[in-house]
């Protein structure tokens, strides 16, 4: 009678059959009911003590708790009913309830380990969050992107990011954080993708994102960095650089990642020449350095570069062209644009040859001397396998003589030409590229230089 009784059964009940008379029929059926009564007073007694198999929980607890501290991070108030955040209830899995009611979206579980499911995944929407980050450990050492842009995060990026071991791809973009980039990030050796820009960080780029050895998108632009651009030789893999928009000052790098296809530094404060490390740089395809106070010759490398498409200088202080070799007929540029310069002297006779340039601005500068046929013939008449000027613009200039004839019968809905602000003999406002500004007086023209007739 020790078993029943260590289960907490009366011995009452083991008993009562001897209580009262009854058949054999009626004593079969008592048996049978005892033994059911047995059956499932053990099974209960079993689950209420563990021994039964519970429901596991599918994620890893510090998974869980990284999301939670990035819920509880949050404004509650800016967490609306239809966002992601809005939808986690942590009264279940997340894991295990991704993508249902409770957990709608905002993070992957792509990974198991040892049998419990890892956060790969952490992208919130764009639902108008606001709130700091620096509280939350991000122990997420699986996590390999975090994504939280177009949203209204403040403070200063923390540098427990650095606990992110496998993340490839970081997007901050168009946030508000301030404060300094944390050098931490640097050490994020498999990160591949970094978008810090429309933030309003400050401060220079730490030297140790020299160790971002993977990376290949880097986007910083539109904020508040300052000093000069670090070295960042070392970044081979690097492809994308935009840094616009910020208060960068110092020279260009003399060294820069080999690999580069896109370089967009405008709207800064740069100064000095063109480095000559761009011309090795065989894959560059857009340089756009325009809104900087860079000096000196344009490169000739950059008019017979090997790839390049787009070259954006406008708004420096250059002051003279260097002719290629090859005058430009080997030349991939698309589009050249060299307004709001210093630029003086004739209109250069090798551009025209360029055979895929189809938009070249050179407005606001101060060339002189009268408007090459070429350009002209370019605009109006090109050639067979040659592209057409789309866009040739000369205003704001000394150019003198009269307008080259085959431009008096170009339409309006052929091209963008503009020929305002110079010193050409008869440019009336009937010929559309003649509009916009009169030409300068001859007085001006003449303060300029006695070549002008």
């Amino acid at each position: 009678m020790n078993g029943p009784r260590s289960l907490g059964f009366s011995p009452s009940l083991l008993h009562f059959k001897m209580n009262f008379p009854f058949t054999s029929q009626s004593h079969c059926e008592i048996k049978m009911a005892t033994s059911k009564f047995f059956l499932s007073s053990l099974l209960l007694l079993l689950f209420v003590h563990g021994v039964l198999p519970r429901a596991e929980s599918k994620t890893y607890w510090g998974d869980v708790d990284a999301l939670k501290q990035l819920k509880n991070g949050v404004q509650p108030n800016s967490v609306s009913p239809g966002s992601c955040l809005g939808s986690w209830d942590f009264t279940f899995d997340p894991c295990d309830s991704l993508f249902s009611e409770r957990f709608t979206c905002g993070f992957r579980c792509d990974l198991t380990v040892s049998g419990l499911s890892r956060v790969t995944e952490v992208t919130l929407d764009s639902a108008a969050y606001s709130g700091s980050l620096s509280s939350i450990s991000w122990n997420l050492p699986y996590l390999q992107t975090l994504d939280l842009s177009n949203n209204f995060f403040s403070g200063r990026i923390p540098g427990s990011l650095s606990n992110l071991t496998r993340l490839t791809r970081l997007g901050l973009s168009r946030n508000a954080f301030s404060g300094e980039v944390p050098a931490s990030i640097g050490s994020l050796s498999t990160l591949e993708e970094l978008y810090l820009d429309n933030n309003n960080l400050q401060g220079p780029i730490p030297p140790t994102f020299n160790g971002l050895g993977s990376l290949k998108r880097l986007e910083i632009q539109s904020n508040n960095i300052s000093g000069e651009l670090p070295e960042l030789g070392s970044l081979k893999n690097l492809y994308f650089l935009d840094a616009s928009n910020n208060v960068i000052s110092g020279y260009l790098p003399t060294t820069l990642p080999p690999f580069l296809v896109q370089i967009s530094m405008r709207n800064n404060m740069i100064e000095g020449t063109i480095p000559p490390s761009l011309k090795y740089l065989n894959l560059l395809q857009v340089l756009d350095l325009s809104h900087n106070k860079l000096t000196g010759s344009v490169p000739y490398f950059l008019f017979n570069h090997p790839s390049l498409q787009q070259l954006t200088l406008a708004f420096n202080s250059f002051d003279s062209l260097q002719a290629p070799s090859n005058l430009g007929t080997q030349s991939e540029l698309i589009a050249v644009d060299l307004s709001n310069n210093e630029l003086q002297g004739w209109l250069p006779p090798f551009l025209p040859l360029m055979p895929n340039l189809s938009a070249l601005s050179m407005e606001n500068n101060k060339f002189s001397g009268m408007i090459p046929i070429q350009y002209a013939l370019r605009a109006a008449l090109p050639a067979s396998g040659i592209a057409p000027f789309a866009r040739l613009l000369l205003g704001g200039n000394y150019l003198f003589g009269p307008i080259p004839g085959p431009l008096l019968v170009l339409k309006p809905d052929t091209a963008n030409v503009s020929l305002a602000d110079n010193c050409l003999i008869r440019c009336p406002s009937r010929f559309f590229f003649c509009q916009g500004a009169d030409q300068k007086s001859l007085m001006e023209c003449k303060s300029f230089g006695s070549v002008i007739p």
